[in-house]
């Protein structure tokens, strides 16, 4: 064996689903800096993009689905992103999410306890919306929430490692701007620069707690390192209601009509990742000043 093999045996393996997606392709970014790391991406590029790669990342394309067959080595760790994440859009989509939340995710977990690699998995945070009700208001929310009780249960019967996150409302570099599964801040942003109007779903008063991307990639990576179990909520205490965001970036607003699976408020869990040193950063109203000001 020569030097850069055993180089090569001592670093951390880590696998992320999902990573050329826009949270995915952060997360590689801010794995791979560190020397210690050897990065790897499983993506169908459903709505991760080849634009989002990563120089010193080795990516893999397919689906979680295939992941026996794709992947050839055994991860230290795993980061499981990579599944179907629309809410509204998941009642038109409800064979990918089938696809990609539970076929996907059954063999994702079924791969790490086999060999024997920490899961660290996204979950949603609709599960908190409106006093718990949220978990069952769309084909989306029931597939993370019902995941999540499957992963747990992996714990208990098998002993597998896992640490179960929640993503709320994500804003920030390599957002989708345009499309059916454009994120909010992105999509307002895109539309303010051509002189469209700014389309809001009624009431508009419906909650929300924008997190920045930067603020997500750091909890991710400390509940990578240490976190262990169910409820760590990666999300900003800040609450705005979409009307009040829209009208940060200003001009003209457009409601539309409601839509099923909308949740009204959502309840932040952050006290587990904030005991690891964990501690959102960033705010949307600074963000937002800083894009319309461009």
């Amino acid at each position: 064996m020569n030097n850069n093999d055993c180089q090569s045996t001592l670093k951390t393996k880590i696998l992320v689903t999902g990573g050329a997606g826009f949270v995915g392709s952060n997360l590689c970014e801010s794995l791979v800096k560190n020397p210690d790391n050897e990065v790897f991406s499983l993506d169908n590029y459903f709505t991760g993009s080849r634009e989002n790669h990563i120089e010193g990342v080795t990516y893999i394309e397919g689906s979680t689905e295939y992941i026996f067959e794709l992947i050839n080595f055994a991860p230290d760790l795993v980061y499981h992103l990579g599944e179907y994440s629309r809410v509204e859009q998941s009642f038109e989509d409800i064979d990918k999410v089938l696809l990609f939340n539970k076929v996907g995710t059954s063999k994702v977990l079924e791969f790490c306890r086999r060999h024997k690699c920490k899961l660290v998995y996204a979950g949603s945070s609709t599960k908190f919306g409106d006093g718990g009700i949220g978990r069952n208001q769309s084909p989306y929310a029931w597939s993370k929430a019902s995941n999540t009780e499957l992963i747990k249960n992996y714990g208990e019967w098998y002993g597998l490692k896992y640490a179960i996150v929640y993503f709320y409302n994500v804003y920030g570099k390599r957002e989708i701007s345009e499309g059916k599964y454009a994120t909010l801040i992105a999509l307002f942003s895109e539309k303010m620069k051509k002189g469209e109007p700014l389309t809001v779903v009624s009431p508009g008063t419906q909650q929300r707690n924008f997190t920045h991307i930067d603020d997500i990639v750091e909890g991710l990576l400390l509940v990578g390192e240490k976190g262990l179990g169910d409820e760590f909520g990666i999300g900003n205490s800040e609450t705005y209601t979409i009307l009040e965001i829209a009208e940060m970036f200003g001009g003209k607003i457009e409601m539309l009509p409601a839509r099923k699976g909308n949740r009204m408020v959502s309840d932040v869990i952050t006290e587990k990742t904030e005991s690891l040193g964990w501690k959102a950063k960033k705010c949307v109203k600074d963000y937002i000043k800083e894009v319309v000001e461009r």
